[in-house]
């Protein structure tokens, strides 16, 4: 070994103390359960080879292996034998060596000469002192394939307690010399030497990376995208020392986004259930970056369906889900097509574009699964029976979260005497939070949403009324003037119906307006269309089935009940069945085919006392009929309604004697309003508006 006069150990005959000890097969004659071991009080047994060489060690013993004190009688098989198997000398030479120290004899117990079933001794297993060693004997441990031996032999079982801890240690030291490191993981400008074993070991993650076919498995350089470097450093050490540091279980940094490396597991990353980790939040908030990487194709189907089923992902699109299912099962379509079918049931396919339906049904993936054949019909009937939908509910027609769009709320009538700030609302987080600033204050005024643009039309400054467009970007936070109205209007309606802006009515602040105009956003003009049959101001509008719907309002004596809608193909308006209610002030909005009047008041212009409502009711245009649905939780005047999801929201408002900051969501299915988040600030006769990417 060194100067110390201790003999070298010869490469056979360590390959030989190493075929007694872990691999020596029972011979013919044994007994029926071999490989049990049974123990001896001497080194003789051990055969000339391996006696001569444990002998030539006593002096300079190493304390790492040592013999139990204790030991047991043979068992019924007969005297042990010693004598060296001729497959011995033909095992292939390997690296290493041993130091066995050998103990002062003892007598065995009588105890110890008990036999237990199946021929093996009865010995308890101790350890021997403060050492690293103990002798394992046959009765208290399992047959394992470490004790196949020969059962009439006296060889002793040794295990090092401590050897998988001592590896590691010295897997450590090698890393901080950084020798025989054959990996560098790369997070911003930092290089963090690594041995591939060490992280496979402890990290399912990066075992898949190694040993699949990846373009990391080769590289001796890996970038680790969006990883915090110092949050890699604590996790690389982590796996070499087993220390759980502060860090690794409460860094809030990008490194969630890369899920897998956060506790080194895969599939626990994915279960998003860990609430101090907080991937709840950070896997679905960040999931377009998960889909990017390369590790999204190794997860398993049952982590896949975790994440399609849930209503949290970040997406802009039900299709960026569908394609994300599509690459996973390309990636080993052998074993994964069996799983197609139970993994599309959880895509919304009913709200993917119909093309993109029309494709799928004679796709090779699933023309010949009658599971997805099924879930395509059922989309399909969704888009050709529109007027059935109601019908046809499930979670698969429910919306995700983000793709519904953001809620936004502009202006309003506040205890300031005009809100200029804009809000926005997400339905992942429900909470409201300051969008932006308007240029100036605007009362009573119409919003349109084109091209994820908010257009803010006509209101009135004090007792000024405005006919000045102004367009806002919500991702620029930039504002540009447009053409103004030919009109000037306040408490007018605004909507978009197939491509144009359309401002009803309203009030030029001398009398009030039956006029409508039309903004072309490809010429950028306005121009007059068909007048409505009534003159209305604080008239809500909406569009439907490819019409547009002026629904109450005031009309200089009284609040109406009237309702007309115009059709842009014939030019002209049509008069439908009254409300159940007089309604000035009434937010409308769409959902599910039906058109749905909110709150409002009732009141003669003469009389300032209004009558506040909180009654709701849902139009037909099949029927030409309006039913009584669930009313608010309180009355709302001057109410800001619109269609996130599969919910209609009612934000803000008036109830007499507080501008309201309160917004509550309807669900049609349910026939419920539910409180949600509430806004910053009271606003009422703020314009609400959805704006899908914003």
């Amino acid at each position: 070994m060194s100067g110390s006069g201790r003999k070298d150990f010869d490469v056979k005959h360590i390959l030989r103390l190493r075929w007694k000890l872990f691999s020596h097969p029972s011979p013919a004659g044994g007994p029926a359960g071999g490989g049990c071991l049974p123990p001896d009080s001497s080194f003789e047994h051990w055969g000339p080879s391996q006696s001569r060489l444990l002998k030539s060690q006593e002096r300079g013993s190493s304390a790492f292996w040592k013999k139990s004190p204790s030991s047991a009688s043979y068992t019924a098989a007969g005297p042990p034998n010693g004598t060296p198997r001729p497959e011995e000398e033909e095992a292939e030479a390997a690296p290493g060596g041993m130091e066995v120290a050998r103990e002062p004899e003892k007598p065995p117990a009588p105890a110890e000469r008990e036999e237990a079933p199946g021929g093996c001794a009865d010995g308890g297993s101790r350890a021997t002192g403060d050492g690293g060693g103990r002798r394992l004997s046959a009765a208290s441990h399992p047959l394992s394939r470490h004790c196949d031996m020969d059962s009439s032999s006296s060889e002793e079982f040794y295990q090092a307690v401590h050897h998988a801890e001592q590896t590691f240690r010295k897997m450590e030291s090698y890393l901080k010399q950084q020798q025989l490191c054959d990996v560098i993981l790369i997070a911003g400008n930092r290089k963090i030497p690594a041995h591939r074993l060490v992280l496979s070991s402890v990290s399912d993650y990066f075992a898949a990376m190694f040993t699949s076919d990846v373009c990391e498995a080769k590289q001796e350089e890996i970038k680790m995208e969006g990883i915090d470097p110092n949050a890699l450093w604590d996790l690389v050490q982590f796996a070499y020392t087993g220390i759980e540091m502060h860090t690794l279980y409460f860094i809030q940094s990008k490194i969630f986004s890369h899920f897998i490396m956060v506790n080194w597991h895969i599939s626990k990353c994915l279960l998003a259930t860990d609430s101090e980790l907080h991937l709840d939040c950070e896997i679905p908030e960040n999931i377009m970056e998960v889909i990017r990487n390369q590790e999204f194709l190794l997860l398993p189907a049952k982590e896949l369906h975790k994440l399609l089923a849930s209503d949290d992902v970040n997406v802009p699109d039900e299709e960026t889900i569908f394609h994300a299912l599509m690459m996973w099962v390309k990636y080993d379509m052998q074993r994964r097509c069996s799983d197609l079918s139970t993994l599309l049931a959880y895509v919304r396919l009913p709200l993917l574009p119909p093309q993109t339906l029309a494709d799928l049904e004679n796709h090779t993936l699933f023309k010949d699964d009658l599971e997805c054949q099924k879930l395509i019909l059922e989309a399909m009937k969704y888009h050709l029976l529109p007027e059935r939908r109601t019908l046809m509910q499930s979670p698969r027609t429910k919306p995700r979260k983000s793709t519904v769009g953001t809620l936004y709320a502009v202006g309003g009538m506040d205890n300031n005497k005009g809100a200029t700030t804009i809000e926005k609302y997400d339905l992942r987080t429900n909470i409201w939070i300051q969008a932006g600033m308007m240029n100036g204050r605007r009362l009573q005024f119409g919003v349109a949403v084109i091209d994820d643009k908010l257009f803010v039309i006509g209101g009135r400054d004090g007792l000024k009324t405005l006919n000045t467009v102004e367009c806002y970007n919500p991702k620029t936070k930039a504002w540009t003037v447009l053409p103004p109205m030919s009109t000037h209007r306040h408490g007018l309606g605004v909507t978009v119906l197939e491509g144009p802006i359309y401002a009803v009515g309203g009030h030029d602040g001398w009398s009030y307006l039956n006029t409508v105009e039309r903004w072309d956003p490809q010429s950028l003009q306005w121009t007059f269309v068909a007048s409505m049959s009534i003159a209305r101001s604080t008239v809500g509008v909406a569009a439907l089935n490819g019409k547009l719907y002026s629904v109450g309002g005031r009309d200089g004596s009284s609040c109406l009940s009237s309702m007309e809608y115009y059709d842009p193909h014939t030019n002209k308006w049509n008069m439908c069945a009254p409300m159940c209610k007089r309604r000035g002030g009434v937010g409308v909005a769409t959902c599910d085919g039906f058109l749905y009047a909110v709150g409002g008041h009732d009141a003669p212009a003469s009389n300032h006392c209004s009558r506040l409502l909180d009654y709701v009711e849902r139009y037909d245009p099949k029927t030409d009929t309006w039913t009584m649905v669930a009313p608010l939780s309180m009355p709302r005047d001057a109410v800001g309604v619109c269609l996130l999801g599969d919910k209609l929201y009612a934000v803000g408002g008036y109830d007499g004697q507080t501008y309201l900051n309160t917004m509550e969501a309807y669900d049609p299915q349910t026939n419920e309003w539910m409180q949600m988040a509430s806004l910053n600030i009271g606003r009422a006769g703020a314009c609400v508006v959805v704006i899908k990417q914003p």
